[in-house]
């Protein structure tokens, strides 16, 4: 059963969510435009103490609060470990009413026919029943496309919503993301294929379930519209995908009822040398200008 307030806070709230949900192999790009170089850790446990630093110093910037960010995506690591003392998910949502989800993936298969499927999920339920006993929302899973194939991305879409089942029998709220590269020359074509594939998808879920969308900003404002407004969907965000945060805005501004889930475009920035106050107002800063894009559309 999900949490009402959470459901509301999800469904109509004014903002953004964050994604602080970098993994294993993206952490050290991570923390090295944080300034923190891998000459700076020994191993892989001062590796994820040195990212959740950073991550709890996001999370307790004054600025990051659910009126502005009304949802945080955790690293599973991040979900086990505790902000001041409190679990995260619990803070997150008990002194920001910021609602939690979190990464349930375990990483991509090698590209074939143009795309990236998930590697298989081991525990995938005892991991969700764990998520709910900490209080987490919904989860998140991130395929990759590279290609216009038909056939490629159609499993993608039809393997993230079998797992998305999965997921919602445990009452959680999963956020599909088939990331299309930006770069790739054929782009616009990938995503008529994947908003094809993703409505059939829809259109057959039982009245009553929902699931969020996490999408490329697309070459075409508004292309994933009906998507947004589907009655299967409770939101649709988009990722930055390697766009500048700037360019992500001005995008992210063009696609009506579409709102932000940045990761790297959120840290853009930010600096382990910084003093509090600098930390703190460059964050602000940050998400005012993330949280106009996606009230704009």
């Amino acid at each position: 059963m999900t949490n009402p307030d959470m459901t509301a806070q999800i469904r109509t709230g004014d903002g953004f969510i964050a994604a602080l949900d970098q993994s294993g192999g993206s952490t050290p790009k991570a923390l090295r435009l944080y300034g923190v170089e891998e000459s700076a850790y020994a191993n892989d446990d001062e590796m994820y103490d040195l990212i959740h630093d950073m991550r709890a110093r996001i999370i307790r910037a004054p600025a990051f609060h659910g009126d502005k960010v009304i949802g945080a995506i955790l690293f599973e690591m991040t979900m086990d470990r505790d902000v001041d003392g409190t679990p995260t998910a619990e803070h997150l949502w008990n002194t920001h009413r910021i609602v939690p989800f979190l990464k349930c993936d375990k990483g991509l298969e090698d590209e074939a026919d143009g795309v990236q499927l998930l590697r298989p999920i081991p525990n995938l339920d005892a991991l969700c029943q764990r998520a709910v006993a900490k209080g987490v929302f919904g989860t998140k899973m991130r395929s990759v496309i590279s290609a216009a194939s038909a056939s490629g991305i159609k499993a993608v879409v039809a393997q993230q919503f079998a797992i998305a089942r999965q997921i919602m029998s445990h009452g959680l709220v999963p956020i599909i993301e088939p990331e299309v590269t930006i770069s790739i020359a054929d782009k616009a074509e990938a995503e008529a294929m994947l908003l094809d594939a993703i409505k059939a998808e829809l259109d057959v879920l039982p009245d009553g379930q929902e699931v969020m969308l996490k999408l490329t900003l697309p070459e075409t404002a508004n292309h994933y519209l009906p998507l947004v407004q589907h009655k299967a969907v409770m939101r649709v965000v988009a990722l930055s995908g390697g766009y500048s945060r700037t360019e992500a805005n001005t995008r992210l501004c063009a696609n009506t009822g579409i709102i932000a889930s940045f990761s790297r475009a959120l840290t853009e920035g930010l600096s382990a040398d910084q003093t509090d106050s600098a930390f703190n107002t460059t964050i602000a800063q940050t998400i005012d200008s993330i949280f106009d894009a996606s009230c704009a559309g």
